[in-house]
């Protein structure tokens, strides 16, 4: 009996050897897409590493532009790293990736300027930090995303920006989009 368990054991040792090291295994869950949006060129670019796979150009932002400071109903774009939260490819809006906004900082700054106060940032703070959505009924607003024009006009789409604070692609680019996005895809907003 004990030989049999010195051979189990013998076996584990030698199958451990051969495993990844913890972070490369960390690396494997990781999602490898990440999404870029520039809000002055007006573009979007999806990256799989360091190739590019997507590049949209003429994308729609919040009708008043971006910020670092957002706020329910300024209908500004917030400007930070995000990830993808939520997918509903059924949405009205022919598709719709949703961020993790408002993130910790937005909450910080949010704090310090008075704009929430301390239970909405403890209830930002504890979503972040258990990987849930955050809440999205504070004064910093929620419900940001990347979606398509639906059954919008695609010439208003192209010619202002039209979002309530979210990214907007023509229907098309989304059906090009989702396929390359997973939950925790990063979307950095800049």
């Amino acid at each position: 009996m004990r030989s049999i368990l010195m051979n189990i054991l013998a076996m584990l040792i030698l199958a451990a050897a051969f495993l990844p090291p913890a972070s490369a295994a960390e690396d494997a869950a990781t999602p490898k897409s990440r999404i870029l949006v520039d809000t002055a060129a007006l573009t979007l670019t999806l990256l799989q590493g360091d190739k590019i796979q997507l590049n949209f150009s003429e994308i729609s932002i919040g009708r008043f532009g971006a910020t670092s400071n957002k706020r329910r109903g300024d209908n500004m774009t917030p400007l930070g790293e995000f990830r993808i939260a939520w997918i509903k490819p059924d949405s009205r809006f022919h598709g719709f990736l949703g961020l993790d906004y408002p993130d910790l900082p937005h909450a910080e700054r949010a704090l310090a300027a008075g704009l929430i106060g301390r239970r909405d940032w403890h209830r930002i703070r504890d979503a972040h930090s258990r990987g849930e959505l955050p809440p999205q009924d504070t004064p910093l607003g929620g419900q940001i995303g990347i979606h398509g024009v639906g059954a919008g006009d695609p010439a208003f789409h192209a010619r202002f920006n039209w979002t309530n604070g979210c990214i907007a692609l023509t229907n098309e680019q989304m059906d090009q989009l989702i396929p390359w996005v997973v939950l925790g895809t990063r979307v950095l907003i800049r």
